[in-house]
């Protein structure tokens, strides 16, 4: 079942065949993002009795039981620094849910904006994600999730427990015993090559060789060589024949990331040797078969690059007998902290310094401060995946020595400087906020308003600034990413090929509002793909 943000809390179990089996829901839950006790991030409680019956959930220090996801132990929050006077969380009328919070109970901020009274967040913000602080010390995610929780019985190495990576380890489990190609889609960093190998090491091929090649990387005059092989004296500085990836990884998987970079001699070679299981190897004349699985990747609108003729079509068709699309991270915000988690392990364990991760006092500073697991949550991760990771190295290795984790004033800036907006508002009638707390922003919109003309005219209104976009039409900046996705009219930086951006490059001189104002992407995203590329200082 495809995760949706649903407009109305209050769905019911479904019946079939004359009993009541409860089909998948979409509810409210709360994910532990961060707790004095390290070990207790990823947790989950599903608000499912606000669904049902529209009852209130009472959250305190002994109430209610926290879950690890497809287990069977359960436990309350337990700080001792939580009050046992309850907070709220309460169906409001759109899908809308409200926190209420007591005058004597504990301290509660969405994000960094204190709340007392009662504060209210729409289905879109939900979807997005809302962090609750308690107290300063424990950070909750407030998310919508599947009440599909069957237990796990194979994570395929792959980390997380939301709908997104719940439907990516199912399609990796229908494809992984067939010897069909498989074309795994997905932004940069989000793990296609784990997706890769998980089918390799979960496949009938797990026993022969996985061979991981990124075209991008290749030298271009030099492609064909290293995937198909070469004679001895095929070219200049051939002293010897080359096996090529294509043959090393005889009896194996061959997963070939950046497929769309190919160039096209190298399109059609591929094309010969999906269709005939041989390969020429180049100065050869004679064919050699191989018996290889392909698995491929892209972050590139292959499509897109069709039409522009620098794609192939049969290609396609070709490499994506089964196509496995990877979630960016911020669709899936309640794996970060249990991701934060896994790789924090690993660098604790380079470090030989873990004791922070297990504090035997309950009244310890949490290792992950409050504030930090907030940033966290809150940021829009354009690198997904890889850039968490190296975000937890940097934080661990600068931390050494310390109880707990310390924010280094430039990444806290990084962190900032992409950040969702504080969500929700104070419905009208209910008790208001803190004094001290910022006005609240506009009526939100649902993204589903936003037509296609009209985000474009915002778009270039703004400059490309996603979020300023985002704050022009009234909707999350989560929601700009999902049209920009679904939009026939735009596209975003990661579609345009290297060639189109250095040409720009040149012929705007280097300015980078006059390329943003010409290809009419993301400012952002497009210092990006300069820097990768090494084009100017930018």
């Amino acid at each position: 079942m495809q995760q949706k943000t649903s407009d109305d809390l209050s769905q019911t179990a479904e019946h079939s065949h004359g009993r009541e089996t409860p089909a998948p829901r979409v509810v409210p839950a709360l994910t532990v993002m961060s707790h004095p006790q390290a070990r207790r991030i990823g947790e989950l409680l599903l608000l499912d009795t606000l669904a049902t019956s529209g009852r209130p959930v009472s959250l305190a220090r002994n109430t209610p039981e926290f879950s690890r996801p497809g287990g069977l132990v359960t436990e309350a929050l337990g700080d001792p620094f939580i009050s046992r006077t309850p907070i709220h969380l309460e169906p409001g009328a759109r899908g809308h849910l409200r926190l209420r919070v007591p005058e004597n109970g504990t301290r509660v901020w969405v994000a960094d904006t204190p709340v007392q009274g009662v504060r209210e967040f729409t289905p879109e913000e939900l979807a997005a994600g809302v962090p609750l602080v308690l107290a300063d010390r424990v950070v909750l995610l407030l998310h919508l999730a599947s009440t599909h929780r069957e237990p796990v019985t194979k994570d395929l190495g792959i980390v997380g427990q939301g709908e997104g990576i719940r439907q990516l380890r199912e399609n990796i489990a229908r494809v992984t015993d067939l010897n069909v190609p498989v074309l795994i889609r997905g932004e940069t960093g989000t793990g296609k090559e784990l997706v890769a190998r998980a089918i390799h090491d979960h496949g009938p091929r797990r026993a022969g060789p996985f061979v991981s090649v990124n075209l991008g990387a290749l030298a271009k005059e030099l492609v064909s060589a290293e995937l198909f092989g070469a004679q001895r004296g095929a070219y200049t500085g051939a002293t010897k024949d080359r096996e090529g990836f294509f043959r090393a990884a005889h009896g194996g998987t061959l997963f070939l990331d950046e497929v769309g970079e190919a160039p096209p001699e190298v399109q059609a070679a591929l094309l010969r040797v999906l269709e005939t299981g041989e390969v020429y190897p180049v100065g050869g004349h004679t064919p050699v078969p191989v018996d290889v699985r392909l698995v491929s990747a892209t972050d590139s609108d292959l499509e897109a690059r069709i039409e522009e003729r620098l794609f192939k079509a049969p290609l396609l068709h070709r490499l994506a007998g089964y196509e496995i699309h990877v979630p960016p991270l911020r669709s899936r915000r309640e794996d970060i902290g249990p991701l934060f988690l896994h790789f924090a392990r690993q660098e604790v364990e380079v470090t030989g310094e873990s004791g922070p991760l297990a504090p035997a006092d309950p009244r310890a500073e949490p290792w992950v401060p409050a504030s930090l697991a907030v940033r966290l949550v809150r940021y829009a991760w354009p690198g997904n995946v890889r850039q968490l990771r190296n975000v937890v190295r940097q934080l661990v290795i600068g931390s050494r020595g310390l109880p707990h984790l310390r924010v280094d004033p430039r990444l806290e800036q990084t962190l900032d400087a992409d950040a969702l907006p504080v969500p929700g508002h104070v419905p009208s009638g209910a008790t208001p906020s803190a004094p001290d707390a910022p006005e609240a922003k506009a009526a939100r919109r649902k993204p589903s308003e936003v037509s296609e003309q009209e985000l474009l005219e915002a778009l270039r209104a703004c400059s490309w600034d996603l979020k300023a976009t985002a704050d022009w039409l009234g909707i999350p900046r989560p929601s700009v990413y999902v049209l920009i996705d679904k939009s026939s009219l735009l596209r975003t930086a990661r579609d345009l090929s290297p060639e189109e951006i250095t040409r720009c490059f040149h012929e705007c001189e280097g300015d980078l509002d006059r390329m943003v104002q010409r290809l009419e992407v993301s400012k952002r995203a497009l210092q990006r793909r300069l820097r990768e590329l090494g084009l100017g200082s930018t």
